[in-house]
């Protein structure tokens, strides 16, 4: 049976790559002038990030330039993507997933995808290693609750530019809720949920062999 923690990483991944490389698709089309500041919006005018409830995807650059920006997010976006889907599982691969999540913050890929990916290479980091030291409880609980966050992941990724295109007002005042709960809360509960799968699976298998006539 496939490791959940893997699917976990893999979707976890593979979202923080493709919204990454949203960024830089959105930089790129502002062309080849010097932003303001380190502090920008990856969508440029007429975004008016305190009127849209994406806000305009805020994020940070050390490049003074919209075009190299969008260019260097897009290819660090793809690395982290690729890594994330095929490469992951060698050895120190979840470290490099972090240190590649790491690179997208300074070079324009936002806030979001830097944190995801981060949370996809520590969860990467634990393929295969139980969560020791967790009550059996608390195991079983998060256990349950697999598959629901990668399917209520699945679902909010275009569910939220539909939404946002039909309720952009709600969505806009609801803003800190959303963030907190699709941005940050639900990523940790998809790699918590996977690897307190494996660990069950791991307990219940080391049961059973225990249980076997020598």
């Amino acid at each position: 049976m496939k490791s959940a923690a893997r699917i976990a990483t893999l979707a976890l991944g593979v979202y923080a790559g493709l919204l990454g490389m949203e960024h830089g698709v959105f930089e790129i089309l502002q062309g080849n002038v010097a932003p303001a500041g380190l502090l920008i919006n990856a969508l440029g005018p007429p975004c008016q990030a305190d009127t849209v409830w994406h806000a305009c995807y805020p994020a940070l650059t050390i490049v003074p330039n919209f075009l190299v920006t969008g260019v260097l997010t897009i290819v660090t976006g793809l690395v982290v993507l690729i890594w994330a889907a095929a490469l992951v599982g060698k050895k120190h691969g979840g470290l490099v997933l972090i240190l590649l999540s790491v690179l997208m913050l300074p070079v324009g890929g936002g806030f979001i995808a830097p944190f995801i990916g981060i949370v996809a290479g520590v969860t990467g980091t634990r393929i295969g290693a139980p969560l020791t030291g967790w009550p059996n409880g608390l195991l079983r609980a998060l256990g349950r609750l697999w598959p629901w966050p990668l399917i209520i992941l699945a679902l909010w990724v275009p569910g939220a530019w539909v939404l946002g295109y039909f309720f952009n007002q709600t969505m806009l005042s609801l803003g800190p809720v959303l963030f907190l709960l699709f941005d940050l809360v639900l990523p940790l509960l998809l790699a918590l949920t996977g690897l307190a799968v494996d660990t069950q699976r791991r307990l219940h298998s080391q049961h059973q062999d225990g249980g076997m006539p020598q």
